[in-house]
């Protein structure tokens, strides 16, 4: 690592305490077993970690050369000698050597939830305060006859505990992987009230108010006019939310908000609270440390 603003001086991490258990476990194991291997070590360059409170460890080898059947050998021993997935990755290729997914085991509110988290689609990286997050949420949702609009639904991480409280769940995403992840989610969860459309936030505002009809709605069990929408959940990127899904907020009698970034939440709020006001607020560390903070805000139409 090196210290900010000191590029050029490199800094030793010996040991990575924040880090779950198995990638805290893991890491000089791997280190020691790459520096021993050629194959593994040549034009190596980044190794990304994805872990999970089920114990599950995915590790993604990225290189700088192709990979051949040399190195997928190695891998392959590599993945049995530390119990874990191994991808490799380089330019135009993708080398799966057993599945290029992990397991997730939340449990909240005294029931446990089971997700499939594929590789490079966005997931929440605390587990423990994931937990926390949903629970918060679900503590400021009662049980209604009304229904849900969420975007940016990712693998359905919040979709799947808050569709029991609601008459019918519509969940939007953009990611392809993403939504085929977060229907096979709701299924293995039995949460059968759910739909999920492949659509952008900006696409679906735009569905809402009528400007365009969308193909990929097409599948819907109902109209979209038939759907008796109170509540909106977003969990935008850092960004925030555009103009268009602004204004469609505003429309909702409920807004559950989950925020990356304070000051876009800021500035989102300040144009949402002359429709809405604040009704409950909490932050949760996701990244300990570090100057990264998540945010839950409630608001509730004036």
């Amino acid at each position: 690592m090196f210290p900010p603003g000191d590029p050029k001086t490199p800094h030793v991490v010996a040991d990575f305490p924040i880090a779950a258990p198995r990638i805290r476990d893991v890491m000089p194991q791997l280190r020691e077993l790459l520096r021993d291997n050629p194959a593994l070590r040549q034009k190596l360059f980044q190794v990304e970690f994805l872990s999970t409170l089920s114990g599950d460890l995915l590790i993604t080898l990225i290189y700088h050369r192709a990979l051949d059947n040399r190195w997928e050998e190695a891998a392959a021993q590599l993945s049995k000698s530390l119990s874990c997935e191994v991808i490799g990755r380089s330019r135009k290729q993708k080398c799966v050597l057993g599945r290029d997914w992990v397991t997730e085991a939340l449990s909240v509110a005294g029931k446990e939830y089971r997700y499939r988290q594929p590789e490079q689609c966005f997931t929440q990286p605390n587990g423990g305060i994931n937990e926390q997050m949903i629970s918060w949420l679900l503590s400021h949702c009662p049980l209604a006859h009304t229904d849900l609009l969420e975007l940016y639904c990712g693998v359905g991480n919040f979709t799947i505990p808050l569709a029991g409280r609601f008459r019918a769940v519509l969940a939007t995403e953009l990611s392809k992987r993403a939504t085929e992840a977060a229907k096979y989610n709701a299924e293995d969860n039995d949460a059968d009230n759910i739909e999920f459309a492949r659509l952008s936030a900006e696409e679906m505002s735009a569905a809402m108010a009528g400007e365009r009809p969308f193909r990929r709605l097409a599948h819907l069990k109902q109209p979209l006019g038939d759907y008796r929408f109170s509540t909106l959940l977003v969990d935008p990127p850092r960004a925030g939310l555009d103009t268009a899904t602004l204004a469609l907020a505003a429309q909702f009698d409920r807004v559950l908000y989950i925020s990356c970034n304070p000051e876009t939440l800021n500035a989102n709020l300040a144009v949402l609270t002359d429709s809405h006001e604040v009704s409950a607020l909490a932050f949760f560390d996701q990244f300990p440390y570090t100057a990264h903070l998540e945010s839950g805000v409630i608001l509730t139409r004036l």
